[in-house]
């Protein structure tokens, strides 16, 4: 995410996701098992993981890098200061599985966004090159 502007957040490829739009869900999944390994019940639900608000600024696109990189900062304090026990009870009822899946599946989560925004960064400055280009 270094580097890309609001402006490339938000730009469109096809009928890909745009950059903010797969930030969002990583910051929302990752609020949701921060909140759960602090104690707090578990309220996230997958049908808001895409409920970007619109990010037509600087500001908003910072604010959710800023969350989004202060969220796996607490995120890997947490797991650090974790007691391995812990690892394998459920997360928070049965059906979530365990601690272990939810945060191995955050991290898996998280890694499969970040090849995505890898290669939309790519064809987001490659056509913004190509605009730049003179006939």
């Amino acid at each position: 995410m270094e580097g890309v502007t609001w402006q490339q957040s938000i730009a469109k490829i096809d009928r890909l996701n745009t950059i903010a739009a797969l930030v969002f869900p990583i910051t929302y999944f990752t609020s949701a098992v921060l909140k759960v390994m602090e104690g707090e019940p578990l309220t996230s639900n997958d049908k808001f993981s895409f409920d970007l608000p619109p990010t037509q600024s600087n500001d908003v696109w910072e604010n959710l890098k800023k969350k989004n990189f202060d969220n796996a900062e607490r995120l890997a304090k947490l797991v650090e200061q974790f007691y391995e026990d812990r690892f394998d009870e459920d997360f928070t009822d049965k059906k979530y599985e365990s601690y272990y899946k939810n945060i191995q599946g955050i991290i898996e989560h998280v890694h499969y966004h970040l090849g995505q925004i890898v290669l939309l960064k790519k064809m987001v400055l490659q056509t913004q090159s190509q605009l730049n280009q003179p006939d």
